[in-house]
């Protein structure tokens, strides 16, 4: 039961992971206002030219892979700093936003979790 669960949940932050990883691309949904300096942050970023990009790909990679059940041990790790940035720009600059973030960042724990063998030789000393 806690394995088709965790299977479930794996599935959902996969698909949620593509649309926001293909929304960098295609812009099919519009970005809710934020404040201003979370504005100027995400505005510095796109200035960059291919922070958003970069985050797109990886968001798009690793929401295959969770749905199709294949290297998620890795992806997971791949995914992890970028929505832990995601929540942590939201809990200083825009705290509205902090909710969504820190959701789909549990969620990718729980995913982790459930891959917690492949993580075994990685954390020996």
């Amino acid at each position: 039961m806690k394995t088709k669960f965790l299977l479930a949940v794996q599935i959902i932050v996969g698909l949620l992971l593509v649309i926001f990883g293909l929304n960098k691309f295609l812009h099919f949904m519009a970005n809710p206002p934020v404040s201003q300096e979370m504005g100027m942050y995400m505005g510095a970023l796109a200035k960059t030219g291919f922070i958003f990009p970069l985050v797109g790909a990886i968001q798009l990679l690793a929401g295959l892979a969770f749905i199709l059940n294949k290297y998620v041990a890795i992806m997971a790790i791949i995914i992890v700093p970028v929505m832990l940035n995601a929540m942590l720009a939201h809990a200083f600059l825009d705290p509205s936003g902090v909710a969504a973030s820190g959701v789909i960042l549990l969620l990718i724990i729980a995913v982790m979790f459930k891959n917690k063998e492949a993580y075994v030789s990685v954390l020996k000393a």
